[in-house]
């Protein structure tokens, strides 16, 4: 194999296995090439990678060692995606009734919601996670996204139990906009007992259902190692109920009158 091919090759795989180790001699056998070569092409593709803005290479020593590819995404790159991603959304016709935004046609694109996983993925790359969790339905593709970089399983709560799921455990909380009571379930299978789980939204208000989700967690003897939202809203007369989160936007002011929204960058950019 000319070592064009193999650089190909070696990056389509790292790429398919993000944060999964790869031992030096899988290589040199997949590819028949010596471990001098190819630890020559690890240094070319890290240096790719690392500036494209995309991720770089871990090594790791030892006799079970070997490299990792993190996904991340570079400060000036993300960026610039957030703020063409707020620009979008201060469109007017986006205003729906209770100062919400109409968000769907963003969380179906494919591309968006790649980016945006990748940007939570960057956050939390150092972080030790064992599954990404979400409540159905509009977080989903964002769960999918993240995990997706993280190389980690999806778990989603629902508001109903569903027979093909198995025994539930179920808990009711209050909703922090709305200040009703609901429920949320999810199947005993889904989650193992002392799991480091992270929790991604598409928008949190209050917070009420972030908390509603922590609170499920206790029940699995599972760790909150991280909470991340698409958007949160900025509402001086709710009391937040969630203080330890992530945010890409944070929506101030939308004013159903004047037809106007506000949107700036989220916490994200501030640690």
């Amino acid at each position: 194999m000319k070592r064009s091919e193999r650089l190909v090759a070696m990056t389509h795989y790292l790429l398919e296995h993000p944060h999964g180790l790869v031992s030096l001699p899988f290589f040199t056998e997949k590819f028949d090439s010596a471990k001098s070569s190819v630890s020559e092409d690890m240094t070319i593709i890290n240096v790719m990678f690392q500036q494209l803005g995309i991720g770089e290479l871990h090594t790791v020593s030892g006799a079970a060692g070997g490299v990792k590819f993190v996904p991340s995404q570079s400060v000036e790159n993300s960026e610039r995606f957030v703020d063409q991603l707020a620009h979008q959304l201060e469109d007017p016709a986006r205003i729906l009734p209770g100062g919400y935004l109409f968000m769907s046609d963003l969380l179906g694109d494919p591309h968006t919601v790649k980016q945006i996983g990748q940007l939570f993925a960057t956050y939390f790359a150092e972080t030790e996670i064992d599954v990404v969790i979400t409540v159905a339905t509009k977080g989903i593709p964002l769960a999918y996204a993240v995990a997706s970089f993280l190389n980690v399983p999806v778990v989603i709560v629902r508001r109903d139990p569903k027979v093909t799921e198995g025994s539930t455990v179920s808990i009711n909380y209050v909703s922090g906009s709305s200040r009703k009571i609901q429920t949320m379930v999810l199947p005993k299978r889904s989650l193992s007992e002392g799991a480091n789980v992270l929790i991604v939204d598409d928008f949190m208000k209050a917070g009420g259902t972030i908390n509603g989700m922590k609170s499920l967690l206790k029940e699995f003897n599972a760790h909150v190692a991280g909470i991340g939202v698409l958007a949160e809203a900025e509402d001086e007369e709710e009391e937040r109920v969630v203080q330890d989160y992530v945010s890409l936007l944070q929506i101030q002011h939308v004013d159903e009158r004047e037809q106007r929204i506000d949107i700036v960058r989220g916490n994200y950019f501030q640690s």
